[in-house]
C-alpha cells in the first residue's frame, strides 16, 4: 500500500483560492462575508483571510441560493436561518459530500 503524499484538503484556503473555484471575484467573496454571519474566515498576522472548508461549504450554499435559485440577499438569510433553526442540514451535507468528491477527483485526474 503506498503512502498518500499530498493531503487530501487544505486545511485553509486564501480568498483568491475560494474565488477561483467559483470563478468569482474577490470582492464577491469579501461581500458575502460582510453580509452572512456564517462565513467567519481566521486571519493570519497580516490579517489575510483564510477560509476553513466549513466557510467554503456555507459560501457555497449562499452562491447556490443566490445564482442559481435566484434569491435576493436577504431571502438567501432567511432561508439559510430557516435550514439552521429547522435543521434541514442533512441535504446539504450531501451536496457538500459530493462537492468534497468532485474537488478531490478533478485534483486526483490532473495529477494523472
Amino acid at each position: 500500500m503506498a503512502l498518500r503524499t499530498q493531503p487530501v484538503g487544505k486545511l485553509y484556503y486564501r480568498i483568491g483560492e475560494v474565488a477561483e473555484m467559483f470563478k468569482v471575484n474577490t470582492s464577491l467573496i469579501r461581500y458575502y462575508e460582510k453580509e452572512f454571519d456564517i462565513i467567519k474566515p481566521h486571519r493570519n498576522k497580516k490579517g489575510n483571510r483564510l477560509f476553513t472548508q466549513n466557510d467554503v461549504d456555507h459560501f457555497h450554499s449562499i452562491f447556490h441560493l443566490i445564482k442559481e435559485k435566484g434569491y435576493t440577499l436577504e431571502g438567501a438569510k432567511l432561508q439559510l436561518k430557516e435550514n439552521r433553526n429547522a435543521n434541514n442540514a442533512p441535504e446539504q451535507d450531501v451536496l457538500n459530500s459530493l462537492l468534497r468528491m468532485k474537488r478531490f477527483l478533478l485534483e486526483l485526474r490532473e495529477q494523472l
